[in-house]
């Protein structure tokens, strides 16, 4: 198992409709996430700057790596477009973060 974070951004104004968006994440996106090999997945608002943090444990079996061609992964990146800064194909601009410690 590894863990991974990085660093999204959400446009002003919009932090209600991505909580409620999340709120009610479509159950076929928990699956595929799940069947890739996510788990206990947490994303984190900095309301100052409106960054958000998220962290993943990622199973070592996984397939990760095929998400961004999946449909239902397109159709979620199409759906929070608005509210975020995304890619030309729609999906979140990622900015990995480092891990510096860890507290087991």
């Amino acid at each position: 198992m590894s863990i991974h974070a990085f660093k999204m951004q959400l446009k002003p104004g919009v932090v209600e409709e991505y909580r409620r968006r999340h709120d009610e994440i479509w159950p076929e996106l928990t699956e595929l996430l799940t069947q890739t090999g996510i788990h206990d997945y947490s994303i984190f608002l900095d309301e100052d700057t409106l960054s958000l943090f998220a962290v993943l444990k990622l199973r070592d079996e996984n397939s990760r790596d095929s998400l961004p061609e999946h449909p239902v992964m397109k159709r979620w990146w199409d759906y929070m477009a608005p509210l975020m800064e995304v890619e030309s194909n729609n999906r979140p601009v990622e900015w990995p973060l480092t891990p510096l410690f860890h507290l087991a």
